[in-house]
């Protein structure tokens, strides 16, 4: 495999890792020739290894644990006993920054940008902590955001934090079904929301989606409005402002110490199929595992601007969030990264000096197919990292950012999940950048593929598992006391083991490529395909903007049906003639196995709020499971997309 990045020769001496394996040597005596060797301790000695996180970032904390890991079995493994400290609090150090620096940039299309300087963002947590204190909220108390990736919501999450109490947010863009599936669970006593926002030039009114939302949660004691799309709009009946939220006070900023697994927010599954699972997260578990990602993986620091497209219903701004602890500069935006053209997010990049630049693999490739050169049409001298997630990033993928954005500059590709808040597989400034290729298991996830069987593989196709607790793994599912809900959704499969439900091949370097949901398996013949090659070279041709493919079992033990979906550029037909490219594509560059029974046009391809594509619900569709049963139709962006796999489901029940 190509490799397209190499580490600088003093990469030791210049990033943050080095700085780390240097701190080992000095305190715990401890040397490791390579990262390899440093990931395998990592993994061997959790005890050790973990300690050593909170040792080197100096976590503060009001009193001190007892031990590291009491109980590593799967699930209940125990993480720093004894231990009391604040997330909102290590966020707030911002290590390494003046009262004056910039520590929150934030843009978007409704309104001009926002800056916070540290002293000026420990000053609106202070107020608003003071407000939502006003209003009776205290420790456990849940706290709820109806708002996008802007300021308020930032302050918001932080003052939350320091109270002991629990967020929760929904973009605006979830529909009234989609917020209240997520927050009937968890009963919220507060709700933060804005009036509307503007998506490009088109504003998006939500007053009417808000009032059904409060409608519907009796739990609500005070909600509380941000004038966002229309500032001199009058706040509806029995609300306060965000203003009278964040008054004036003489109150000081303070942080209510709680155990480290105390819930720091709820975050939430898809709920592609039923209700979307509260999955609650700790403030220490997830304040350790963001330290060790953002300062040792992605090398950032106080002389970073990090940068994460992301909205507020997705993990990566949550992820996102932490930056400050490590005394990073985090860039917010809010808005349509298309308008007005796919060159918007790489000129914001210019204009607020990033550099590190997160995104998610399929706008990368939409920037590849447009044709975008980023480094020809913004100034991209400061940027030195590039994220991508959300889906598996194939190889043009990797050299289109090489040869169209930066040659000198390092990619991380990175797979985790909301279950887990971050990334166990990514990059690291040790390593090389392959192709195609995610570069390492991260530190601390003892990262494994399965077989069949159970066996542990390498070099082969497996189910991708963790054999080792994590101090960022789930607190636990809302509402779950027995944990059996948190139980069947990761170890049933193989017990004390956690299964996340993705393909995984890990090469003799370490090196990880992912190939879609095993859940969405492809299995024909026996041979088991993933679904992210289909898709690399299918959208590789120009006439296909979008697809999805399934695999229709025969009950019979024969090969069953492989069926691939296509969304065509505007004004195309699927005809014969583009039918036969198609499958001589996937025939070449792929395997004839790859080359599907049938191939159907389609007017979308549905997928979920946080833009992944629902191959589950396609195919229980197809197998004569009522829409409604098939998807919960909240959580997509485009529920109407289904009607045509119904229909189609019809036509071949009809036609035997």
């Amino acid at each position: 495999m190509d490799v397209l990045w190499t580490p600088p020769a003093d990469v030791r001496e210049r990033s943050r890792i080095g700085a780390y394996l240097r701190w080992l040597a000095e305190h715990r005596g401890l040397e490791f020739a390579d990262y390899h060797a440093l990931w395998q301790w990592s993994v061997d000695d959790l005890d050790a290894f973990w300690r050593s996180i909170w040792d080197h970032f100096e976590v503060v904390a009001h009193t001190p644990p007892t031990a590291t890991l009491t109980d590593p079995a799967m699930p209940g493994a125990r993480w720093f006993p004894g231990a009391r400290l604040n997330y909102a609090e290590n966020v707030l150090r911002m290590p390494g920054r003046a009262d004056d620096d910039p520590v929150v940039v934030a843009h978007g299309q409704t309104r001009p940008p926002v800056t916070l300087t540290a002293a000026g963002l420990r000053e609106q947590v202070r107020r608003v902590a003071a407000g939502l204190r006003r209003l009776g909220v205290g420790p456990g108390d849940r706290v709820a955001a109806y708002a996008p990736n802007i300021g308020e919501t930032y302050v918001l999450l932080l003052a939350t934090a320091s109270l002991g109490a629990v967020f929760s947010s929904c973009a605006p863009e979830f529909g009234t079904r989609s917020v209240v599936d997520r927050w009937q669970q968890i009963e919220p006593a507060v709700l933060v929301a804005v009036d509307g926002y503007r998506y490009g030039e088109k504003p998006v009114d939500r007053r009417a989606e808000v009032a059904a939302i409060r409608a519907a949660l009796p739990s609500l004691r005070h909600t509380v409005w941000i004038p966002y799309l229309d500032p001199a709009g009058p706040p509806p009946a029995e609300t306060l402002t965000w203003a009278e939220l964040a008054a004036a006070t003489d109150e000081p900023l303070t942080f209510t110490p709680v155990p480290f697994d105390h819930p720091l927010y709820v975050l939430y599954s898809s709920g592609t199929t039923g209700l979307p699972k509260p999955i609650v997260h700790g403030h220490g578990g997830i304040l350790l595992e963001h330290l060790k990602m953002l300062a040792l993986h992605h090398d950032l620091g106080p002389a970073d601007r990090f940068f994460w497209f992301t909205t507020t219903g997705w993990m990566m701004w949550n992820f996102l969030a932490s930056g400050p602890a490590v005394g990073a500069t985090i860039v917010l935006f809010d808005g349509n990264p298309g308008h007005p053209d796919l060159g918007g997010l790489w000129r914001l990049a210019e204009e607020t000096g990033t550099t590190y630049f997160g995104t998610s693999a399929p706008y990368l490739l939409a920037c590849r197919k447009a044709g975008l050169v980023p480094r020809e049409t913004a100034d991209l001298s400061r940027l030195r990292g590039v994220g991508s997630t959300g889906a598996p990033l194939p190889a043009e993928g990797f050299a289109w950012v090489y040869e169209a954005v930066g040659d000198d500059l390092q990619l991380q590709s990175l797979s985790g999940g909301t279950d887990v808040c971050t990334g166990f597989v990514g990059g690291v400034p040790l390593l090389p950048v392959y192709a195609g290729e995610i570069t390492c298991r991260a530190l601390g996830a003892r990262v494994e593929a399965r077989s069949a069987d159970g066996t542990p593989v390498l070099g082969e196709l497996g189910e991708l598992v963790i054999t080792a607790p994590m101090p960022s793994m789930p607190v636990g599912f809302w509402n779950d006391p027995d944990g059996v809900r948190y139980r069947e959704a990761y170890f049933d499969h193989y017990p004390g083991v956690w299964r996340h439900g993705d393909w995984i091949t890990i090469n003799d370097r370490g090196g990880c490529v992912i190939t879609g949901r095993s859940d969405a398996t492809l299995n024909r013949g026996g041979v088991r395909l993933g679904t992210a090659e289909f898709y690399s070279v299918v959208e590789g041709l120009p006439e296909v903007v979008d697809s999805v493919v399934v695999h229709l079992e025969d009950d019979q033990g024969g090969a069953g049906e492989l069926l691939l979906f296509v969304v065509l550029g505007e004004g195309l037909t699927l005809d014969d003639e583009l039918r036969r490219k198609i499958s001589r594509e996937l025939r070449t560059a792929l395997s004839p196995r790859h080359v599907p029974d049938e191939i159907h046009q389609v007017r979308a391809v549905p997928r979920t709020l946080s833009a992944k594509k629902l191959e589950v619900p396609v195919k229980k569709i197809l197998t004569g499971v009522p829409v409604d049963r098939a998807a919960a139709t909240g959580a997509l962006v485009n529920p109407e997309s289904l009607t045509a796999f119904a229909a189609l489901a019809q036509r071949r029940t009809a036609t035997g």
